[in-house]
Parts: structure tokens; C-alpha cells; sequence
């Protein structure tokens, strides 16, 4: 007789919780996480949970979760610092996988065989996709310390920090893609940098709102360059070829749409025979940025 699907993963479940992988207080996986892991519906993933709770190996706790019992009768403990260093892990791995892949290359399915861990104990540390893409963007922008703000004037303050952030982009091309504004990730390091920008023009007698502004402006340039370095970088790793082999092997196409269409100027300009390299537009986009904050920022601190 075919055993039930929600006997076979409480069995399974259950050999991890008395096999020692989950310990008392850990996270069990949720009847959502259970119903994506194993593929059944969130009845049969509620019945798992169900079957552990009532044999008392799992109890539900109020804003947590569902979490592995403490045995009868014992005595409290306390957490080993081993899940700070197993996150830490999961993170790293995510981090190398994007770098070498792309962001759409994470998954906890494939961050779990790159490490030989079963891909539910990974909700252990992270409870999902969201705070693990947030983790990823604070180890990023915890590569570097930042430098002291410089005793120079606000061009000088605000061009060291675009590059800072450029940086981080190139080292990572998944990063810019990651990141948003409107609703910025849980990531204190990289709020450090948005400290930093405040601060630096802080002595220019700006109101809040305009020094904000100013922060997010410059960010958001950086990022809105950086965002074609992950499609860039996946399209010569899919193609094996890099943008200027990619555009003698389209160049009589596009000439052909020139002639076809009749656009003089871009005509003219294409006979001129440049490549858009993305370092040049970000260095030309920088320099016409902060020319134009000239116009709300004095030359001198206050």
C-alpha cells in the first residue's frame, strides 16, 4: 500500500528533528515552504504539521512560526553561535552564484546542492528569497570600509562616493539590479553609504529634504548606469562574444536600418565609429550630474 504524501514528509521531517539537524527553537518549514519543497497541496502540507504537533516533537509560537519542541524536562541551553557561520555560509554561496550567473541563477534549491545541505534547512537561517537577497546587498556593500569624509568641497565629497558605489556595482553586476529605492532593503551596511552622502553635505546649509534628495539622486545614477552590467555580462557569457565582436557581426543590419529609415544625424555619428563603453557614460553622466548640483549647492561650507 502506498504510503500517504503527508507520512512520507513528516517522516522525513521527523528524522531531522530527532536526528539532530533541527534543534530545539529552529524553524520548521512552513506549510507554504513544505508545499514548494515536496510539491503537494497546502492541505497535505498542513497535515504534516499537524502530525508533528500532535506526537509533540513541533509546537506553533505566536509571530515566529512553527519551531521543534523542547524535549519534556529539558533543561534550557542556549544557542550555539554555529547558525551565525551556517548563514554566513548560504550567503557567501549566493553571493559567488550571482557574481559567476546572475541573479536569476540564486536559488535555495541550488545554494543548498552547492553547499551538500538539504534545501528546507536553509529556511533555518533565512526565512526566505527577500531576506536573502537583502543579506546579499549588505555583504556587498560590507566590501570595503568607508574612507573619512574629506576635507574638500562638495564635488570632490559627492564624486568619491558615486565611485565607491560604482565600484561595488562592477564587482558585483548582480547588485544594481537587486537594489531599489522605494523600498530599500533591510541593509545596514549599505545604509552606511547613504549616512555617508548625508553627512558629507551636511555643513552646506541644506534643508533635510534637499540633502536627501541629493543622496538618492547620485544613487540612483550610479545604480540606473550600473543596471547594464549583469545583462552585459550574461549576454558574453551566453554568446561568447564581447560587445565590440557583437557589433561588427550586426553592423551591416544596423546600417542597412539607417539607410532604410533615413536618420541623418545618427548616420553621421555612426560613421564616426565609437563604442558606447559603459566606464565612459558613467564617467560622463557623473560629471554632468554634479554639474548641475552647482546650481543648488554653494561653492563654499557655511
Amino acid at each position: 500500500m502506498t504510503e500517504p504524501p503527508y507520512q512520507r514528509i513528516a517522516a522525513a521531517l521527523r528524522k531531522r528533528i530527532t536526528g539532530g539537524e533541527l534543534r530545539p527553537g529552529d524553524r520548521v518549514p512552513s506549510t507554504r515552504q513544505i508545499a514548494q519543497e515536496w510539491g503537494v497541496a497546502i492541505v497535505t502540507a498542513t497535515r504534516v504539521l499537524t502530525t508533528l504537533r500532535d506526537e509533540g516533537l513541533v509546537i506553533a509560537r505566536p509571530r515566529v512560526g512553527t519551531v521543534v519542541a523542547e524535549p519534556a524536562n529539558a533543561a534550557p541551553r542556549r544557542r550555539a553561535a554555529e547558525p551565525d557561520q551556517v548563514r554566513e555560509k548560504i550567503v557567501a554561496a549566493a553571493i559567488a552564484i550571482a557574481d559567476a550567473e546572475g541573479l536569476g541563477a540564486v536559488s535555495m534549491r541550488r545554494i543548498a546542492t552547492d553547499l551538500g545541505m538539504a534545501t528546507m534547512s536553509l529556511y533555518h537561517y533565512l526565512p526566505g528569497k527577500d531576506e536573502l537577497i537583502a543579506a546579499m546587498i549588505d555583504e556587498a556593500f560590507g566590501d570595503d570600509e568607508l574612507p573619512p569624509i574629506p576635507d574638500a568641497g562638495w564635488r570632490q565629497r559627492m564624486d568619491l562616493m558615486a565611485r565607491m558605489q560604482w565600484s561595488f556595482y562592477v564587482r558585483h553586476p548582480w547588485l544594481a539590479q537587486a537594489m531599489s529605492f522605494t523600498r530599500p532593503p533591510l541593509a545596514p551596511r549599505a545604509m552606511r553609504y547613504t549616512e555617508w552622502t548625508l553627512a558629507a553635505l551636511d555643513d552646506y546649509g541644506l534643508s533635510g529634504e534637499t540633502m536627501t534628495y541629493v543622496a538618492i539622486s547620485l544613487a540612483s545614477f550610479v545604480r540606473g548606469t550600473a543596471v547594464n552590467l549583469e545583462p552585459e555580462a550574461q549576454a558574453r557569457q551566453d554568446t561568447g562574444v564581447n560587445n565590440e565582436q557583437w557589433m561588427s557581426e550586426h553592423e551591416p543590419a544596423f546600417y542597412e536600418i539607417l539607410r532604410a529609415q533615413g536618420f541623418p544625424v545618427l548616420s553621421r555619428i555612426a560613421e564616426q565609429n565609437f563604442d558606447v563603453d559603459l566606464t565612459k557614460l558613467f564617467e560622463f553622466g557623473l560629471a554632468r550630474f554634479l554639474d548641475g548640483l552647482s546650481g543648488i549647492l554653494p561653492p563654499y561650507r557655511m
